[in-house]
Parts: structure tokens; C-alpha cells; sequence
């Protein structure tokens, strides 16, 4: 399953079974214990010479052998398969002995992953581990491969009976065996043979789930452009394949992130960013690019995407593939929860679904169901949850990637949007019970659950979709459209002309459009949810870019604004993210208009709520800053105007009047350059640097630049560290120059969300930096000589 924030970027649990199985055998070690056969085994392994494989044993000495270890017969079994797979074989025989080895590492599995494990003496030396010991995995990879090789110009064949044989062994063996799935990963050519095997409808779901697993330890990410007939292949797949495929396209289309902190630093993002122009584009955009390349390929995610429970697969095909599911151990917690609400729903309707034991079925595949099989309605969400998660998360990366403005307006033209808000409240933001959405080991709150996913997706969707983009406006309904031209008609000023550019044909229907929707839930959330951060986040998209007055009043008129501060002024939210991202939308939503300000003042009315208020704002500058600075830019731009409104406003707006003060300015410009740092900054905290800017572009606008340096420079004074803080801003608007001056969006997101040129950005910064230590304006005036620490080299190899 797709995951969250981010993330983006990765699917859920990537990497957990490494960790999942050193816990599960505990004291076990790996380290065999009678006699020295398994050590000479486990070194050859390792080292690929000496004793590999069961075939340089006889029978005989395995079987003597066998009675003292209690090896379940496994390598004797090993030793028959090699004999019966050679490259003439018909392979009947060979099928056989597969059919004696799976249940004996299947109910090992089915215990381990349900864990129902309980190491006694009996199992010291688990099946899977002895299985693969003697050269099981190796030579399955071998028999799987066989029709890769071609006698006398005929490819070998073996029936898709066996190879699901061959896929589920090897399956088990990567749950329950340490290692193995990274030796799989490291046989490019057999991971890249697996794909081939997903042409087939029978042995589909076995090799696409062992292709995640393979996929989500394999170091180097797999190009799809070397997958034979990627096309044919993803255009055969029905819709029910196409979803269960995007698992596998969630680990190849995000790019592979190394885990270290420091990686994210935008030092090494700008050195990452040289090394790859000179290396070309990544492994996940050359991914992306082939599957936009493929016809059809976008708009049948929309399809799946937006597709309502009662279009989804008949009862037959879905209890076939929950069969698979109980066989397929990765999903046994989803049919877990599956199986839960059926009871739940089954005792109220009485309505029954039979399940048999793995592998029991009638002639046409399907499982043995009473003859008054219902599905249950939770059932069949749960199965359209899942599915959806995948595929909004391919949307999503897509929507972040090179070929964004491709991806925006093929959505567009399938309808994603309105689709998505035909099924907001009966499936995305449904009313539930809880029992009915926890899966085993988790609690409902959990953001593993897939209802709790699904939320998320969307969210992080919503965000990429409307983010610095015209077709933002296709989450309104025409009601709203013209709701905003009258807004603009009304304050006389030009409609926004992505507004009047906007296809009405692909706009949301009904009564409210997707942002109003969740307006609606966003406020009804309660205080300690999750979804506020991403609700926020989503939201906040809508206004980024330039400023639209027609936009704010849309939001301010359904109570957003009187939302946000109750949120942190009365609930006092102590979550940083969520405090984060209600001070980023409050800003946006703010920003130049006047009204914003009238209606902050009527609610924050009392002294004691202001300083509720400037609490929140103090207790992490990286986390309000953007607020500052929009409000900042607000109060240059009001004290210019001249209307009896605006005036009103400025004499009454405590937050405005806080903010007009020199000594409060002064304030929050040592304590932004302060916390921040060139080996420090990310893009989360590079607004700190902006924002410091920011206030003193405004003062050189005033001809205050060299007063407020100077300022700065007796704030040093007084901490007893003379130079300390200048020179780190010197350093930070040398990175700044270094960073902001190369072709990127960065450059016209300042220009759009200040409404500065971006050529007074850049002058000030070459003032602030003039080298003449008789500039007034330049910061090398105000260090004095001895604490001079301007010229370290702050690049990252």
C-alpha cells in the first residue's frame, strides 16, 4: 500500500520484514547447531564455493541425516526437483515434488506472518530455512527461467500452474527467510523476467506481489523502458490488475530517498541537483516517462480512481481474489479486517460467504460460496479502498513530476476532480464505525489503516493538483465560479483570468464543489485528528501563487479564518506540524486584504487572546514565520494606501500594531537569523532566511537598511558575542545568491507570494554583500575586524 506524506514518496512497510524477522526468531541467531553440514552450507551461500546445493549429497546420506535434524524432507525433496527440472524434462514430475514442498513452507509462513509462531526444539531449523540452504531459492530461479532458453530455436515451456508453485515457495521463503528477497533483488535479469510472468491472469497476483517485495529492497531502482513490451503488457490489464500493479509502480516512479538527515539539507540537494544534470534524468522520471508514453494509461486511473463501489468487479471476481489474499500472506491483516466486518454484517443480514481452504476450488477457479453469497457492502468499500490508495498515489507523483503540466491537463480532461467529489461522502470521507476500519495490530487512529490512508492520499492529491496551477479552479462547482466573479464584480476589481479561462465542462457537479467539501469536514475535525496538517495543506495550495482577493473572501466567507485561530488560540494545538500549517494558510489567507484583518480583530478581542495568540507564534519562529512575513508585507502595503477602511483597520488591529514596532521587528529578525544555518537549511526552514529578507527590503525601501543593521549590531553587543550573528547572515545570503540564482521555480514563487520583484530580491542581497566596508548598507560595516568570519567555504562535495 501507498503511504502518506511525503511522502510524496515510497509504498507502507517498505523494508519491515528485515527487521520483522531478526525480532521473530529471537535467540535462533541463524546459526545452525548440529554438526557442521549447515555451516560448510551457509558459508558456500555466501561465498558461492564449496557445498551449495542438496544435489552434492546422495539420497542416502540426506536421509540418514534427516532423522537426527528433523529436516522434514526437504533437501531429499531438493535433490528429485533438480533431477526432474533439467532442460528435457516434461516437468509432470517436477510438479509433483513442488506440490510436497509448498504446504510445508506455507503453514510455516501463514504462522509467522499471523504470529502464531512458537519456536520449540522440533522447529529449530525452520522449512523455509532449510529449503533455501540447499539451493531452493536458486533453483527455482532456475526452473521459473527455463523458458528464457531456446533449443534449436524452441523456447522452453512450463504451465502457469507451476510457476505459481515456483512464485508461491518463493514468496514464503522471503517472508519467513532473512536475506533472501535482497539475493532476488540482486538478479536483475530474473526481476526483470517477472514481469513477463504478470501476462498471465493465473499467476498475476503471486508475481506481483513478489515484484513489490523484490522491488522494495533492491538498492538500484529498476527502469521500466527494459521491461520487455511494457506497453502491451499494462494495456492488457484489466482495470482489477491495472490497481494491484500500481503497488509495484508506487516503489519505480518515486525517487529513492537514502534515509540520512543530512541528505536533505539543501546543500547537498543543490550538489545532488549538479551531479544529476550531469548524469541525466533519474531512474523514476525515465519510469514516469514510459508509462505517460503509454496510451490510455492516465485516464484509466482516473477511471479507477473515481469509480463508484457499485461499478466495481462482480462478487465471483472479488471472492476469488480474497482467496488469493488468504493464500498471498502480505494482505492476510487487510482480509483480517475483511473477514471482521463480513461476521459483523453477516449476523445482522443473514448473508453468508463460505470460505475454503487454500487451494480448494471448482473447475472455473472460483471458490466454493453458499448459493445466497452476498457480499457485504463494508466489504466491498474496503476492497475499493485499497485499490484507490494505489492509484491516487501514481496520480500524485505524476502530478509532482517533470511531465506535470501532461499529467494536469490529461486529468482535467478525464475528470478526476469531479469524480472524486461525487464520491467524497460515500466513500473517501464516509461515516464509519470504527471496529469496521482497524486492522489487527493497529488501533483506528493508526495511519496504516487503509480508510486513514485513503484520506490521506486524497489530501496529498488535492495539494498537488491545485498547487501554483490554473485548473485549481476545476474543484469548484459553476456555482461557485460565478460566486467569484461576482466577489470581483463587487470589490470593482479584474476577474482572475484563470477563472474566466476555466473549462465549465470539467468543473465539479452538485450542489458543492470538492474545496467546499472539505471546508465542511475540515472544520468538524476534532482537535487531535491527523488530517488537520493535510487539510490545511490542501487548502493552503488553493491560495498559493498570486495573490487573489476574489479567493480569500470565497474561503473568509465560509468561516475559515474564525476556524484557524479558534484552533490555536482557544484549542491552543500543541502539534508543530499542524501549528505549522495553520499559520501558512492563515498567512495566505491574509495577506493584503483588509477584511482578513477586520475579522482577526474581531476575534482576537481581548488581551488575554492576543497573547494566547503571540505564544503560539513565539514558541517556533520556522513554524510562523510565513505568517510574519505576510503579515509584514500586509502593513508596508496598508500604511500606503490612503482609504478611511484601510486606516480603521490599521488603528484597531492589534496584530498589525504589534508588528509596526521597530523594537518587535527587530526582535524577530535576530531570532530568524539566529536559529538558521548553511549546513542547516532545508526547505522546510530556508522561510526563516526569506522572511529576514523580507523585513529588510522593506527597510530599504524606507532608507532604514543601515538602521536596522546597525541594531542588529548592538543586539550582538548585548549577547556578548560581537560578529556571531552577522557573519552567519552573510554566509546564509551568500547560499542565498548560490541557491536562488540558477533557473528554478523558487525564484518566481518569492516574486509571486511577495509581490517584490525578484530584481529588488537580488539587488538587496548584492547591497547587503557589498564588500566596501564604508557602505552603509553593506553588513561588513558593522563586523568589526577582529570578528571578520566571512569567507568560509560552506560547500558540500
Amino acid at each position: 500500500m501507498a503511504a502518506a506524506p511525503a511522502a510524496a514518496g515510497s509504498g507502507a512497510g517498505r523494508g519491515r520484514r528485515s527487521a520483522a524477522t531478526v525480532a521473530a526468531w529471537g535467540g535462533w541467531g541463524g546459526r545452525p547447531r548440529p554438526g557442521n553440514i549447515l555451516l560448510q552450507l551457509r558459508q558456500g551461500q555466501l561465498t558461492g564455493r564449496g557445498l551449495v546445493r542438496a544435489v552434492q549429497f546422495t539420497e542416502t546420506f540426506l536421509t540418514e541425516r534427516d532423522k537426527q535434524s528433523k529436516w522434514s524432507g526437504i533437501p531429499q525433496l531438493l535433490l528429485k526437483l533438480h533431477a526432474t527440472s533439467h532442460l528435457h524434462s516434461d516437468f509432470a514430475e517436477c510438479q509433483n515434488i513442488l506440490k510436497e514442498i509448498s504446504p510445508l513452507l506455507s503453514m510455516e509462513a501463514m504462522a509467522f506472518v499471523t504470529e502464531e509462531r512458537k519456536l520449540t526444539q522440533e522447529t529449530t531449523y525452520p522449512n523455509t530455512y532449510i529449503f533455501d540452504l540447499f539451493g531452493g531459492v536458486d533453483l527455482l530461479v532456475e526452473i521459473l527461467m527455463r523458458p528464457t532458453i531456446s533449443i534449436r530455436g524452441q523456447k522452453l515451456k512450463i504451465s502457469d500452474e507451476m510457476s505459481k508453485d515456483c512464485l508461491s515457495i518463493l514468496y514464503n521463503t522471503c517472508v519467513c527467510t532473512e536475506g533472501v528477497t535482497k539475493r532476488l533483488a540482486e538478479k536483475n535479469d530474473f526481476v526483470i523476467f517477472l514481469f513477463t510472468l504478470m501476462t498471465s491472469k493465473k499467476t498475476f497476483l503471486q508475481t506481483a506481489t513478489l515484484i513489490e517485495d523484490i522491488l522494495g529492497v533492491k538498492k538500484e531502482m529498476i527502469r521500466l523502458d527494459e521491461v520487455p513490451n511494457l506497453s502491451s503488457l499494462v494495456s492488457n490489464f484489466d482495470q482489477q490488475q491495472l490497481a494491484n500493479f500500481c503497488r509495484i509502480l508506487a516503489v519505480t516512479i518515486s525517487e529513492m530517498d537514502t534515509g540520512n538527515d543530512d541528505k536533505h539539507t539543501l546543500l547537498a540537494k543543490n550538489a545532488q541537483q549538479k551531479k544529476s544534470l550531469s548524469l541525466g534524468p533519474s531512474a523514476a522520471e525515465i519510469n514516469q516517462a514510459a508509462l505517460l508514453s503509454i496510451p490510455g494509461f492516465v485516464e484509466r486511473l482516473c477511471k479507477l480512481a473515481t469509480r463508484k463501489v457499485s461499478e466495481s468487479t462482480g462478487t465471483a471476481s472479488f471472492l476469488q481474489e480474497l482467496e488469493e489474499w488468504y493464500t498471498w500472506l502480505d494482505n492476510a491483516l487487510v482480509l483480517d479486517a475483511l473477514m471482521r466486518v463480513a461476521n459483523e454484517e453477516s449476523e445482522h443480514n443473514q448473508a453468508s460467504i463460505v470460505f475454503p481452504p487454500p487451494g480448494a476450488s471448482e473447475e472455473n477457479g472460483l471458490p466454493h460460496t453458499s448459493a445466497r453469497t452476498q457480499l457485504p457492502q463494508s466489504m466491498k468499500i474496503m476492497h475499493e479502498i485499497m485499490y484507490k490508495l494505489e492509484v491516487l498515489y501514481v496520480l500524485c507523483v505524476l502530478l509532482m513530476g517533470r511531465q506535470r503540466n501532461q499529467v494536469h491537463r490529461m486529468i482535467a480532461e478525464f475528470k478526476l476532480i469531479p469524480g472524486l467529489n461525487n464520491l467524497f461522502d460515500k466513500l473517501i470521507w464516509r461515516k464509519h464505525s470504527a471496529s469496521a476500519l482497524v486492522l489487527h495490530g493497529h488501533n483506528q487512529n493508526c495511519d496504516c489503516s487503509p480508510d486513514i490512508t485513503l484520506k490521506i492520499q486524497f489530501l496529498r492529491l488535492l495539494q498537488s493538483f491545485s498547487d501554483h496551477h490554473e485548473n485549481k479552479y476545476l474543484l469548484l462547482n459553476n456555482q461557485e465560479l460565478n460566486e467569484l466573479s461576482a466577489i470581483s464584480l463587487k470589490a470593482n476589481i479584474p476577474e482572475v483570468e484563470a477563472v474566466l479561462n476555466t473549462d465549465r465542462s470539467l468543473v465539479c457537479d452538485g450542489k458543492r464543489g470538492l474545496l467546499t467539501r472539505l471546508l465542511q469536514v475540515m472544520k468538524k475535525e476534532p482537535a487531535e485528528s491527523s488530517f488537520r496538517f493535510w487539510q490545511a495543506r490542501a487548502v493552503e495550495s488553493f491560495l498559493r501563487g498570486t495573490t487573489s482577493y476574489a479567493d480569500q473572501m470565497f474561503l473568509l466567507k465560509r468561516g475559515l479564518l474564525e476556524h484557524i485561530l479558534y484552533c490555536i488560540v482557544d484549542s491552543e494545538c500543541k502539534s508543530r506540524d499542524v501549528l505549522q500549517s495553520y499559520f501558512d494558510l492563515l498567512g495566505e489567507l491574509m495577506k493584503f486584504n483588509v477584511d482578513a484583518f477586520k475579522r482577526f480583530n474581531k476575534y482576537i478581542n481581548t488581551d488575554a487572546k492576543f497573547q494566547v495568540f503571540l505564544k503560539q507564534i513565539n514558541s517556533s519562529l520556522v513554524d510562523s514565520n510565513m505568517l510574519l512575513r505576510c503579515v509584514t508585507l500586509s502593513l508596508d502595503r496598508f500604511e500606503n494606501q490612503v482609504d478611511m477602511k484601510v486606516a480603521e483597520v490599521l488603528s484597531e488591529c492589534r496584530l498589525l500594531a504589534y508588528i509596526s514596532q521597530v523594537p518587535t521587528q527587530m526582535s524577530f529578525l535576530f531570532r530568524l537569523i539566529n536559529i538558521i544555518h548553511v549546513q542547516t537549511l532545508t526547505q522546510e526552514n530556508v522561510s526563516c532566511l526569506n522572511t529576514s529578507l523580507v523585513i529588510l527590503m522593506l527597510a530599504r525601501r524606507k532608507e532604514r537598511l543601515p538602521l536596522y543593521l546597525r541594531l542588529l549590531q548592538r543586539m550582538e553587543h548585548s549577547k556578548k558575542y560581537p560578529g556571531f550573528l552577522l557573519n552567519n547572515f552573510h554566509n546564509l545570503l551568500r547560499f542565498w545568491q548560490q541557491h536562488y540564482l540558477h533557473k528554478d521555480k523558487d525564484s518566481t514563487c518569492l516574486e509571486n507570494s511577495s509581490c517584490i520583484s525578484f530584481s529588488y530580491w537580488k539587488e538587496t542581497v548584492s547591497i547587503l554583500l557589498n564588500p566596501d566596508r564604508q557602505s552603509p548598507s553593506a553588513l561588513v560595516s558593522y563586523i568589526e575586524e577582529p570578528y571578520m568570519d566571512i569567507d568560509r567555504d560552506f560547500t558540500e562535495e
